[in-house]
């Protein structure tokens, strides 16, 4: 078998110690690789680099098209962007895929028959990172998610469930509330699972969907999420399952794939010998089933769990009475190399054989037909008056064809219709339409309009445009219009 390109980094806090026995480990177990060695994190970021990853980094990443990387470090304070975020975006790597499963009884856990894999949405929702100070008291974060990001993550999320013989594939929104986006990714949902007629599907909305998942996680099978909601679900099923500690995740795009622990970098815990490589170990098993090299991550997965079995557990996972031997972390992968070539008695042992077949990962796109029409635009203002001279001062400057409709605060209507107990705090969002709907507006009067408002001493710190889409609004309506 000729090796296999990896991009190595070993990166803060824990980093290297986890890392290292990672790579005892793959190379033990017979795992084929060209190790190719890369620094990220911390000393990058303090040598002026925002982003924590040097130009030279991108020429190793591009070369194999696979990451194994450890927790890094990101300084305190502003300027420093999120290494992860950058990478996963740069390199399209759209899906994050976090097994989680209970090793119950050598791993304390509530749910003896946990096993759910969270596929998360891992390059929009909120973690755009697109965020503006608008006034004073006013802070906005733009939650942007597109059809061809959603329709990618959710046809993996399926494709994942028929490789690897899931049952179920389930989805959590929020689309009673934000029926615009989270309504689209629960749209795209129903779209693509109609093409999975032998997986069940169901949604869920995220609230009362975590709340099942925390309480009875052996009802969910595969959980499809957008991203926010899938960074924080993902934790809390790792943590129920028994350890943060013990999860790996995937990040898998169209080329690429990197490959980490979901833990930090634990700076308290560096340079101690104590920490646990298990969920790094995990995540390598994800990269050797991701290269094709799946007799060594079968080894390597079915050694570990003997490992878990023989009661020899680092001081995260230890139990007095139930576990035999507290060891640290280079200890605890020298277990694992021990027990290379053996199956775990108590724990269901893992079978990768070659009729598996990694999920696809590519998929092509056709954006909707739909007739797009400028209607109108909300006007963000700033005044410090009563809202019933803002509305007067606003219709003297409707322009031709456009008129105002209303003036919200916070989503919230308060003119035409309003209570005097709701709070005023930053902008109001005044929404201009078009007086015939049918005919739309032009970019021109738009631009007029705003001129007319800013003649009117008038401050507007930020517009949005309104359009209808085949006759169908694609903007929100204000609560109590």
């Amino acid at each position: 078998m000729s090796k296999a390109g990896v991009t190595v980094a070993y990166g803060d806090g824990i980093g290297p110690e986890i890392m290292s026995a990672t790579l005892e480990v793959l190379e033990a177990a017979g795992a084929e690789l060209a190790l190719e060695t890369i620094e990220i994190g911390r000393s990058v970021y303090l040598r002026g680099n925002a982003s924590g990853i040097e130009p030279t980094a991108w020429e190793s990443l591009r070369r194999t098209k696979v990451f194994l990387k450890a927790p890094i470090t990101t300084p305190q304070g502003g300027g420093y962007k999120s290494l992860n975020v950058t990478v996963r975006k740069a390199l399209g790597l759209y899906a994050n895929i976090r097994p989680c499963l209970s090793y119950v009884p050598f791993v304390e856990s509530k749910h003896s028959d946990l096993d759910v894999v969270i596929v998360r949405e891992n390059e929009e929702d909120l973690y755009g990172g697109i965020e503006h100070r608008q006034s004073v008291d006013s802070f906005q974060c733009l939650k942007i998610m597109t059809r061809p990001g959603t329709e990618r993550l959710v046809r993996y999320g399926f494709e994942y469930a028929r490789s690897y013989r899931r049952k179920k594939v389930s989805c959590f929104t929020k689309d009673n509330i934000m029926k615009l986006t989270d309504g689209m990714f629960h749209k795209v949902f129903e779209e693509v699972g109609a093409e999975y007629p032998e997986i069940e599907k169901e949604h869920w909305i995220v609230d009362i969907g975590a709340a099942k998942l925390a309480d009875t996680p052996q009802a969910f099978d595969v959980v499809v999420v957008p991203n926010l909601y899938g960074d924080i679900l993902s934790d809390i099923v790792a943590q129920i399952a028994g350890s943060v500690g013990l999860a790996g995740s995937a990040n898998i795009g169209a080329q690429y794939a990197m490959f980490e622990a979901i833990h930090g970098s634990a700076p308290r815990r560096a340079g101690q010998n104590l920490a646990n490589p298990s969920g790094l170990l995990l995540a390598a098993v994800q990269m050797l089933l991701h290269i094709g090299q799946r007799e060594a991550a079968e080894r390597m997965h079915n050694a570990w769990l003997r490992t878990l079995e023989d009661g020899i557990h680092t001081y995260d996972i230890f139990r007095d009475g139930k576990s035999r031997q507290k060891v640290g972390t280079k200890e605890f992968g020298q277990a694992v190399i021990g027990n290379l070539g053996k199956t775990p008695r108590t724990l269901k042992p893992v079978r990768y054989g070659e009729e598996m077949r990694n999920p696809r990962s590519s998929f092509p796109y056709s954006p909707p037909e739909e007739r797009k029409l400028l209607v109108g635009v909300d006007v963000f203002v700033e005044f410090p008056g009563r809202i019933e001279d803002l509305a007067a001062a606003l219709r003297e400057v409707g322009g031709e064809g456009v008129a105002l409709e209303s003036i919200a605060n916070r989503g919230m209507s308060v003119w035409p219709f309003g209570l005097g107990e709701t709070l005023l705090a930053g902008p109001f969002q005044c929404r201009f339409l078009a007086k015939d709907a049918s005919l739309g507006l032009s970019q021109r009067a738009i631009v007029d309009l705003l001129g007319s408002v800013e003649a009117g001493g008038i401050e507007f710190t930020k517009t949005e445009l309104l359009y209808t889409f085949n006759g169908t609004e694609g903007f929100s309506r204000s609560q109590g219009a």
